[in-house]
């Protein structure tokens, strides 16, 4: 609960520097640009070297795959039948898919489930939301950013292998067996620490909630997918099975919670429907304070 908090205190203090008239009116992009090329990076290298992977975590580590393809169908089927434009719907497919499953997470889970269920919230997010944030992210900015010239292999190739975190992921990998310095860890824990403060901060300076006609319908589509839909697919998934028991629960409610803020942050600087991306970031934050209790009491 402290996070969520923390979080509301985040956005918060966003919302009340937007209203200060010495604040420059591009802030937001300016505080963006800072998580993108420095805070980001420095989360990826500090959790690549830590994935661990074992037989018996399966079913988190497939859960928020399956669910990236599930919703990745939803949205471009109803891009297609609501007639989104080409901008919202790289940002939904960029926001959706991945929810806040460390800094909210981690806490929600071993507050209601205990600190033996960590282990599965752990795998649910570096083997599915993190490895797909420097990923599967990094490749749909590249093919849907407005701001890029019309997509080829070679300029969606070139994209990805200079995007900040892709580069971060690859030198994280080849330094997995290398202990970093005691300097360097340090430099690195501490510019990770900044991401979600900076970018709550910049989310509430962008927040809104005076949304045009265009963006209702994809506001709310993308709060029903996040926070209905993917934790309701994968109990369908693992209780259809046959499956239960602890690893299940935790994919489910990990499923649950609200979008990755480092995924909005992506999308924001991608040109992709700023405010659209705020306000789903932004509610679907205060809204997962009503759902994540709820989704909890229905696993218990």
């Amino acid at each position: 609960m402290d996070n969520f908090l923390l979080v509301l205190a985040y956005l918060l203090i966003g919302v009340l520097l937007r209203r200060l008239p010495t604040m420059p009116e591009n802030s937001g992009i300016a505080l963006n640009m800072y998580v993108l090329y420095v805070a980001l990076p420095a989360l990826i290298l500090k959790n690549v070297p830590q994935l661990q992977f074992s037989a018996e975590l399966l079913i988190p580590a497939i859960t928020p795959w399956f669910l990236l393809l599930a919703v990745v169908t939803s949205v471009l089927m109803l891009s297609k039948v609501l007639h989104w434009s080409r901008e919202v719907t790289g940002a939904l497919l960029i926001v959706l898919p991945l929810g806040n499953t460390s800094f909210l997470g981690f806490p929600m889970t071993e507050a209601l489930f205990g600190s033996s269920a960590m282990p599965y919230a752990v795998v649910y997010d570096q083997v599915g939301s993190f490895i797909a944030l420097a990923t599967y992210v990094t490749i749909i900015a590249a093919l849907y950013s407005p701001t890029a010239a019309k997509p080829t292999v070679k300029g969606i190739t070139l994209k990805i292998v200079t995007f900040p975190s892709f580069i971060a992921l690859a030198l994280g990998l080849l330094l997995r067996d290398t202990e970093y310095p005691p300097l360097a860890t340090q430099l690195i824990d501490n510019l990770a620490e900044t991401l979600v403060p900076v970018v709550m901060v910049a989310v509430g300076f962008a927040l809104t909630v005076k949304f045009s006609k265009a963006e209702v319908s994809p506001l709310l589509s993308a709060l029903a997918i996040k926070l209905v839909m993917m934790p309701a697919l994968a109990a369908l998934l693992w209780f259809g099975l046959g499956y239960s028991g602890t690893a299940v629960n935790i994919s489910i409610f990990q499923a649950a919670m609200p979008p990755m803020i480092s995924a909005g942050a992506i999308a924001i600087m991608a040109g992709m429907a700023p405010r659209l991306v705020s306000g789903i970031i932004g509610l679907g934050i205060l809204a997962g304070l009503l759902t994540l209790p709820l989704v909890s009491w229905l696993l218990h």
